[in-house]
């Protein structure tokens, strides 16, 4: 089963994603706590959305995605950014996956979003093949770019004024 996740899924999301970023070889860098994934998915302004995946036998939570909206300046329409898709190790292959990333496609029909993207690293051969399946395109020609710590601090101290009005924080 698939369902939109409750502020009683918190904890449960806490420690998948950080099962998740134990996967990723990236454990140290998950840092999130439940007050902060409370108030992001469920406070008065969310800044992310999640979805659950239960065992249909036992209810037992066995995966999660989680997604934010986005916007295409070339469609001039919003799309979703899926941040996290995790599936425990014991109930892959069992179509959670796939129902997950299945139910976030009807979102995006629903909602009139025209892309549905996210990240995959490139050493996530089992991943890759997934998407590959499902009929994602991989964009080769596209890096992601990050700025953090003291490079994001270093360039804001740079910012010639104020930024004027942006998101909620």
């Amino acid at each position: 089963m698939i369902r939109a996740a409750t502020v009683d899924d918190v904890a449960e999301i806490g420690a998948m994603i950080r099962e998740l970023a134990e996967y990723e070889r990236a454990v140290e860098q998950a840092l999130a706590t439940e007050e902060q994934l409370r108030e992001a998915l469920f406070g008065e302004h969310p800044a992310a959305f999640a979805l659950i995946a239960e065992d249909d036998s036992t209810g037992d939570t066995v995966g999660y995605a989680l997604w934010f909206p986005r916007f295409s300046t070339w469609t001039g329409t919003r799309g979703m950014h899926l941040e996290d898709l995790y599936v425990r190790p014991h109930a892959r292959g069992g179509g959670h996956g796939r129902d997950l990333l299945a139910s976030l496609a009807a979102l995006c029909v629903e909602k009139g979003y025209e892309r549905f993207e996210w990240w995959v690293l490139a050493w996530n051969e089992p991943a890759i093949g997934f998407y590959k399946s499902l009929g994602a395109e991989l964009l080769d020609e596209w890096t992601v770019c990050r700025l953090s710590g003291a490079p994001l601090g270093e360039l804001a101290a740079r910012a010639p004024g104020t930024a004027g009005p942006g998101p909620a924080a």
